[in-house]
């Protein structure tokens, strides 16, 4: 049964980093047509249910920051989490060309239920988390998958997203490039969407902050996990230093 929205590790850690991971989880609570959305568990191991292995990058990342790490215990698919409430792919029916069976039925009652106990507990936590900081600094953590079906592959292994402010994503894609990895900027997305996670936590307060994919190819593994945070987490202590912010 799940029991809360979100777990935080390292609250009490001092570094100025908040480190989050909106789509950390392919949990599905039990008061949600019994805890199953209708998919083979297939899919709700693929990247339509969650960033595969974002999560333990973003706990590595934290503990080499000395900075908190928040972290969602639901699917995307429920509801999703780096969405704003009025988005249209909030609660998602048809995604990467599977229907998701318990969503094509679900009203807004249903909606109503899923924010009120996950989507806004999850963002009351990130808010009073960066309250809790006298100047955070939002990380968000996110993977993307090496193909979308009918798309061509993605080569980069480092996305870097970000909308009206580029303050640390602008230095951070120069030094993940400087680095010799494939660093897509604003790529396989380009920039956010109102009243997500970033939108909601990061610009509208004023904060520095990126948004960081990487290919889940790269960080399906434990091992791969522990490598990638070991490469990130220098550079966004660099880049914050050099930049002044």
């Amino acid at each position: 049964m799940l029991k809360t929205a979100y777990e935080i590790s390292g609250a009490v850690r001092s570094g100025r980093w908040l480190v989050t991971v909106d789509h950390a989880s392919n949990a599905v609570p039990d008061w949600v047509n019994g805890g199953d959305l209708g998919l083979p568990a297939a899919d709700m191991n693929r990247h339509i249910a969650y960033d595969v292995g974002a999560l333990g990058v973003a706990q590595g990342i934290g503990e080499a920051l000395n900075s908190p790490v928040i972290a969602s215990r639901f699917s995307r698919l429920v509801i999703d989490p780096n969405r704003g409430e009025l988005d249209p792919t909030l609660l998602m029916k048809l995604y990467d060309g599977t229907v998701i069976p318990a969503n094509a039925r679900a009203g807004d009652a249903e909606k109503e239920a899923r924010l009120d106990r996950l989507h806004r507990p999850y963002h009351a936590a990130i808010a009073d988390l960066a309250a809790q900081r006298a100047a955070p600094v939002i990380c968000a953590i996110h993977s993307f998958t090496p193909q979308l079906k009918g798309r061509p592959p993605r080569p980069w292994e480092v996305g870097v997203l970000y909308a009206a402010d580029a303050r640390l994503a602008g230095p951070f894609i120069a030094a993940c490039r400087a680095q010799g990895w494939a660093t897509g900027d604003n790529q396989p997305y380009s920039g956010h969407l109102p009243g997500d996670s970033i939108d909601r936590h990061a610009l509208k307060h004023g904060r520095p902050n990126l948004l960081i994919e990487v290919r889940h190819d790269l960080i399906e593994t434990p091992q791969g996990q522990a490598d990638w945070a070991a490469r990130l987490a220098p550079l966004l202590q660099q880049v914050l230093a050099d930049t002044g912010l």
